[in-house]
């Protein structure tokens, strides 16, 4: 794969996702699918966050999961292009943002490659059944709803092709993988509805930002730190 713009790297960077090797990695994505490490994680991740309750330290690993997860939605809608190494290759490292204690993503630009359209709705599918089975897993930690785990992707898959789908040279694309995701066969491997058409409802990304879509708590309250959401369901 060619090297990442600084474009790229710039929209990588603003989802916590990077590029360089971490000075020390805490664990991979496939540490994740093995069962005899959730507890390990579990612990490590209220350590790091300090929360109130496990479930809000796993919802807050789920949220900084689903920015990596919109940043592959991102990268296709705009670049044709996917993320596609192997998941010990997914690694999180502990980092501070705006002096709260949290992980981020590492990741190797070298295993970004073009998608072709044909396999385009594939890419997506294997990207949502990835998404669903690491969600399998964090819920086997704790008491914590799928619908909050999706929500906490959907929140920045929304705002990103709000974005997008407002540049005239870019909508086409954004529009043609919301419709994939809108529909439920990208969604058969392990649901039969859609879970991205049950939150947006089938609107335009324009007429969702700025107004309150989760029926879920992110539980980003229970964080030091962190404060509620501005259209927290709870409030």
């Amino acid at each position: 794969m060619h090297a990442l713009t600084n474009d790229q790297l710039r929209m990588l960077n603003s989802y916590s996702v990077y590029t360089a090797i971490p000075e020390r990695t805490l664990f991979t994505l496939d540490s994740l699918h093995n069962d005899f490490y959730l507890t390990d994680f579990k612990n490590l991740m209220v350590g790091i966050t300090k929360a109130k309750t496990e479930a809000a330290a796993i919802s807050h690993f789920g949220r900084r999961y689903g920015m990596f997860i919109a940043m592959q939605f991102y990268m296709l809608s705009v670049y044709d292009e996917v993320w596609d190494g192997n998941l010990e290759d997914i690694r999180f490292s502990h980092v501070k943002e705006f002096g709260n204690n949290t992980v981020a993503t590492f990741i190797a630009p070298k295993d970004f490659r073009y998608v072709e359209d044909h396999e385009r709705e594939a890419v997506i599918e294997n990207i949502l059944t990835q998404c669903h089975l690491i969600f399998q897993q964090l819920r086997k930690t704790t008491s914590i709803s799928p619908l909050t785990l999706w929500e906490n992707v959907f929140g920045y898959m929304i705002w990103n092709y709000y974005i997008i789908t407002n540049n005239p040279l870019l909508a086409d694309r954004a529009f043609e993988d919301l419709e994939i995701l809108e529909d439920t066969k990208v969604w058969q491997q392990f649901s039969n509805k859609s879970w991205f058409n049950q939150f947006t409802g089938g609107k335009a990304p324009a007429e969702l930002v700025n107004k309150p879509l989760r029926k879920s708590c992110c539980f980003s309250k229970d964080i030091p730190g962190l404060i509620v959401c501005e259209f927290c369901p709870t409030k």
